[in-house]
């Protein structure tokens, strides 16, 4: 993985300056990246924020680390995934499936996406509700394998994945504000904001 290896003792990687990224115009071709980099520059730009993981004891402690940041010791997690409460059910956290019950929402996804730094999700994270029905904050957990370079490629995939029958309610989870080039993204129009946390454990 470009950024993750770069940054984690792998080889030598060229360096793109932060200049170079945040001065190119929104319709200029991408930089050439590896997606793991690329989604990387995106998703933080965008605003949110990244924890990348080595084991899922890094994870568990990335874990820790956010709820005392926001003083969730007390706030239970909206979580509609199942195995999402079997994986965490060690943590020092408690779970509630009632959306008004919570002020954060506690996720898997179905892939990350590098060309815009957003998060891909379906029916089998969300149900039926939409984005602005959710907690205003969000904790999304991942794994490095779902990473691809565009929206094209993860609905794709999703197709490939789920023959028997295609989920419903795709969407993308971004936490920027809306802007012109979002605009004519059908699979983000209408969508909230979100204050938006990455666990990102490796597993490539």
């Amino acid at each position: 993985m470009g950024l993750f290896s770069s940054l984690f003792g792998g080889g030598k990687k060229k360096k793109v300056s932060k200049e170079t990224v945040e001065t190119r115009g929104v319709h200029m071709p991408d930089l050439n990246l590896p997606v793991d980099e690329k989604f990387t520059i995106h998703f933080k730009k965008n605003g949110g924020k990244f924890l990348y993981c080595d084991s899922f004891e890094e994870v568990s402690e990335a874990m820790k680390n956010i709820v005392e940041e926001n003083h969730w010791e007390e706030t239970p997690f909206f979580v509609m995934d199942p195995r999402l409460e079997e994986k965490f059910s060690k943590e020092n956290i408690t779970f509630t499936h009632k959306t008004n019950a919570s002020e954060v929402f506690f996720t898997t996804c179905e892939h990350l996406i590098a060309q815009n730094g957003s998060i891909l999700v379906c029916s089998n994270q969300l149900k039926e509700k939409k984005l602005s029905e959710l907690p205003e904050n969000v904790i999304v957990f991942a794994t490095t394998s779902q990473l691809v370079e565009s929206i094209g490629e993860g609905l794709k995939a999703i197709k490939k994945k789920y023959r028997q029958g295609i989920p419903a309610n795709i969407t993308t989870i971004k936490h920027f504000q809306a802007t012109n080039e979002n605009a004519d993204d059908f699979l983000t129009y209408g969508s909230s904001s979100k204050h938006l946390y990455l666990l990102l454990l490796e597993d490539l």
